[in-house]
């Protein structure tokens, strides 16, 4: 199996639904960010924001063929939610389905939480902007 990417992610909506996500992406070639938008429905609420960016980066990561994948998110309560310690709210329940399918494309990947407040702090200030997505 090949060595995991480390890959942490900062993110945030604005009150439009768009949404972008910054991914410090780290690996044998080295360290490069990546700009990814994405969309929420703005009824949903900011609890789907966590579910929508990491199902965005996770495709985007796919795509570009990484497979064993670490992710390193700001949210502790979104990860326990997202490993099965922490129950998800039953709203949550199609975003959960359907980041869990993006996942489980990975062929291997892990989550953590930690700090990644230069990544959220450059994605506020983007959906400040209402230049996200």
């Amino acid at each position: 199996m090949e060595r995991a990417v480390e890959v942490a992610v900062g993110y945030a909506a604005g009150a439009a639904g768009n949404g972008v996500a910054y991914a410090r992406v780290a690996d044998a070639r080295g360290e490069r960010l990546a700009r990814i938008g994405f969309r929420v429905s703005a009824a949903s609420g900011e609890r789907v924001i966590p579910y929508a960016a990491l199902f965005a980066v996770a495709r985007a990561l796919e795509r570009r063929g990484m497979k064993n994948v670490r992710f390193t998110l700001p949210d502790a309560a979104f990860v326990a939610e997202i490993t099965g310690v922490q129950p998800i709210d039953q709203a949550l329940a199609i975003p959960y389905v359907r980041l869990r399918c993006a996942l489980n494309s990975l062929v291997k990947f892990g989550v953590t939480a930690g700090a990644v407040d230069d990544l959220i702090q450059r994605a506020r200030a983007e959906a400040a902007l209402n230049v996200a997505a």
